[in-house]
């Protein structure tokens, strides 16, 4: 079968891939479609550290092809969107809804491929950019089958990561202010979570002025593109300028240092700075200490602090009751073929989100 491989050098499409078939707990999916992220293409430019061969994507939906042993859920011929977690279900972290923190989620490097005779891992527990996959059963949501699937395998990471933010992991609160930097696939679902919350401003500060009519239609009141030599000192000026006692929530979904800096001295008294954007993973970031003895938080947030089962349903409810938009999220469709492709449109600022197909 098809797929995207990094070899370490090098991602390429590959049509000699196998995977094998599922075990007790574990279902066999025909993926059909998968969006593109910034953490696949870290992996090959090596911002994210990840043992090869690897077969990537991380983003997706499809239809269950198999089920293992002691599989309920989720039957042959079922429409499901995909998580990345795979959580054991049994931990502490898991028994107390909380399956971003199991710890069976970190690290486990599961090789189901083989790939020229050799075995190949999957990536954050995926693998979207092939044809067929397995994984945990517990990683698959089903979904009502008048759902495009295109749209709905945004919801998966993008949606999950950057709504879940908002409403699970910062608790914005009806009627506060909210500050987004960055408007890529991320910081575009930030401010739609933000304008569910009923937050009563929502700036979003991107350094393209073309991103500026998506973000108003996704939930931003305000634009702020900053420019100049030093962007992130103009970024940290023009946010003040537009909430100068600061911001209840400013949420940094670029993973710069500057950034993050520019994001906790944006706050409010009593404001929460949230973390999303992917540094490399040695970057450390300073921020004045004094500042935050006025009740200001700096949070981490893992994958929208998401309970997948009960989110991702949640988020596609929303999306079919007209709450919550995703197919204004898909700026391209691309045949997998066209993966280099897709990768250049997403470097060059083009996409809100582009979508690989597999089902042709």
């Amino acid at each position: 079968m098809r797929g995207v491989v990094f070899d370490g050098q090098k991602a390429e499409l590959v049509d000699d891939l196998t995977v094998r078939g599922p075990g007790p707990g574990e279902a066999l999916v025909r993926i059909v479609a998968a969006g593109l992220c910034h953490s696949d293409v870290s992996v090959i430019n090596g911002t994210i550290p990840f043992p090869t061969p690897v077969v990537l994507g991380h983003e997706g939906a499809g239809v269950v092809a198999a089920a293992g042993d002691a599989v309920g859920h989720v039957r042959p011929g079922d429409h499901v969107v995909l998580s990345t977690l795979g959580n054991c279900g049994a931990c502490q972290h898991c028994d107390a809804g909380r399956p971003t923190m199991c710890r069976s989620t970190f690290g486990a490097r599961p090789q189901p491929f083989t790939w020229r005779g050799e075995p190949a891992y999957n990536f954050a527990n995926l693998s979207c950019f092939a044809e067929e996959i397995v994984v945990k059963a517990n990683q698959c949501v089903p979904i009502p089958k008048d759902v495009a699937l295109t749209s709905a395998a945004l919801v998966g990471c993008g949606v999950v990561t950057g709504v879940g933010a908002v409403l699970q992991r910062a608790k914005v609160h009806p009627g506060s202010t909210v500050a987004v930097l960055g408007v890529g696939g991320v910081g575009l679902n930030v401010l739609q979570g933000a304008r569910i919350a009923g937050a009563a401003r929502i700036v979003a500060v991107d350094v393209n002025p073309a991103k500026e009519p998506l973000a108003r239609a996704f939930g931003a009141t305000d634009f702020v593109n900053p420019t100049g030599a030093d962007a992130t000192t103009v970024i940290k000026e023009a946010i003040q300028d537009t909430e100068p006692t600061g911001y209840d929530y400013v949420f940094e979904c670029v993973g710069h240092p500057a950034l993050i800096r520019a994001a906790i001295d944006a706050l409010a008294w009593s404001g929460s700075a949230v973390l999303l954007g992917v540094p490399a993973a040695a970057t450390e970031a300073s921020f004045n200490v004094a500042g935050m003895f006025l009740d200001k938080s700096i949070l981490g947030c893992r994958y929208g602090s998401a309970q997948p089962q009960r989110d991702i349903r949640r988020y596609v409810d929303l999306y079919r009751g007209g709450r919550l938009l995703l197919d204004e999220l898909v700026t391209r469709t691309y045949p997998l073929a066209d993966f280099h492709r897709a990768v250049e449109d997403l470097e060059h600022g083009d996409l809100a989100r582009g979508v690989l197909t597999l089902d042709a």
